[in-house]
């Protein structure tokens, strides 16, 4: 099966149980997730099926959109609320200090480019190895700073001890380690306590489907097929062409061709008919381009 599938991913389940599920569902075994979630954390799951893949490359940089809350009166190692908490729950000593109108104050220098420390507890490579793991085996975790862009992050209310909030935040950014630095910020402490993921690329929740309902369409491929996004919503940016046969020959081939193509884009989808995916080819010069990714 082939196409790109938009999952609500459920807590309590890692993204690769996610992908785990669909190869049962949809009987493809070739599927990858664009952007790992927390066990924790639910939402916009996107999920690369069968030789679509092989555009795993063109969705690296998408921006992510979150809601959520941040729990104030201590931190945790893994900076949410799986993680082991870093002495007593001080809320009852802060309490009177912690305003709506403090923690907004304290939020606003999150915006804009920055430099971030990822969590120890995350899949940042540390020599080939996923920082999570010598985490967890008690071994120096030493991470560097990765420059981030925060477009939007908004204290939406303060309830208690805890505080929501909505996020846009760049691709490789931890929503956990603005909870972090913003309890250290306070001086109180802060976890991340929920994490619903709203948007992922052009991916919206309102397009997500459940475990549930994908699993009521298990080894009915044209339904699983219909519920995929339409290959030519993918990729909005790069612009689509429908090729004839001679063109599309030599593209799967791997040689160049030309197509009837009339914007100036650099790169462009190459179609056979409404659905069918060829690739996606690079402009050489005029009308003659070069496949980058044949689909087959």
């Amino acid at each position: 099966m082939n196409g790109l599938l938009v999952v609500d991913k459920p807590g309590g389940m890692t993204s690769h149980d996610v992908v785990s599920r669909l190869r049962r569902i949809t009987g493809e075994k070739s599927i990858g997730h664009l952007g790992t979630l927390d066990p924790m954390a639910t939402g916009v799951l996107p999920l690369l099926m069968g030789k679509y893949t092989r555009l795993a490359q063109y969705f690296s940089s998408a921006e992510k959109s979150y809601t959520g809350a941040i729990r104030f009166g201590f931190s945790t190692d893994t900076y949410d609320a799986e993680g082991v908490a870093d002495g007593p729950d001080r809320w009852a000593n802060v309490c009177g200090q912690i305003t709506l109108e403090r923690v907004r104050e304290a939020a606003a220098r999150f915006h804009g480019e920055m430099q971030q420390m990822p969590p120890a507890f995350s899949a940042k490579k540390i020599a080939g190895t996923p920082a999570y793991k010598l985490a967890r085996e008690g071994k120096p975790v030493e991470l560097k700073t990765a420059k981030v862009k925060i477009e939007h992050f908004a204290i939406t209310g303060l309830d208690g001890a805890e505080a929501d909030f909505e996020m846009s935040i760049s691709a490789g950014g931890y929503v956990r380690s603005v909870a972090h630095e913003l309890g250290r910020d306070l001086g109180c402490g802060a976890h991340l306590s929920r994490l619903r993921r709203t948007r992922a690329g052009v991916f919206m929740l309102d397009e997500a489907h459940t475990l549930a309902e994908l699993e009521a369409l298990e080894g009915n491929a044209e339904a699983l097929e219909a519920v995929c996004v339409h290959p030519r919503l993918l990729l909005p940016e790069i612009p689509a062409v429908t090729g004839d046969a001679m063109a599309l020959g030599r593209l799967r081939n791997g040689a160049q061709a030309n197509l009837p193509e009339f914007s100036r884009a650099a790169m462009v989808k190459v179609f056979a008919g409404q659905r069918e995916l060829v690739g996606i080819a690079k402009r050489v010069a005029g009308t003659l381009f070069q496949p980058v990714v044949v689909m087959g």
